[in-house]
């Protein structure tokens, strides 16, 4: 029989939080703005999320309105502190 881990940002919430971290370590270009793929490689390739835990982290971010989300996905803005969030 074999067992599976459990996944670290299965919950919306979790990943949402891991996200805000990663998106206040990058210095914002313009207007705050935050490019998607400064979040997302890190997120997929070094903490090894899946695709869905980052769809779900975001959304669940933009739902709280931590997160600013464009409607092209390209850039993201941060909308509240995120020492806030992350205590």
């Amino acid at each position: 029989m074999k067992h599976t881990e459990e996944r670290p940002y299965a919950m919306p919430e979790a990943a949402a939080r891991k996200l805000i971290e990663l998106a206040a370590s990058i210095p914002p270009v313009q207007d705050g703005r935050i490019h998607i793929e400064k979040i997302n490689a890190p997120f997929l390739y070094t903490l090894k999320g899946t695709g869905a835990e980052f769809g779900a982290g975001i959304d669940y971010a933009v739902k709280m309105d931590w997160l600013e989300l464009h409607e092209s996905g390209t850039y993201v803005r941060l909308l509240t502190s995120s020492d806030q969030l992350l205590d």
